[in-house]
């Protein structure tokens, strides 16, 4: 049996976005508001927030 043609077929799902791997976390409503507030403050997003804050917890281990 011959293999059908596969001609302009379109991928499945979701284009992707960046080339970074997600990570994906549950927060309590309250760190949740009170990273909201910080990235406020910063004039950042909410995931853009929760990268910085990770980055300073880390380096602050280190010392």
């Amino acid at each position: 049996m011959a293999k059908s043609i596969k001609v302009n077929q379109k991928k499945r799902g979701r284009p992707a976005t960046g080339r970074d791997p997600v990570s994906a976390v549950r927060l309590p409503v309250d760190l949740t508001a009170d990273v909201d507030t910080w990235a406020e403050s910063k004039e950042v997003s909410r995931s853009e927030a929760i990268r910085r804050l990770v980055e300073i917890g880390l380096k602050a281990r280190g010392k």
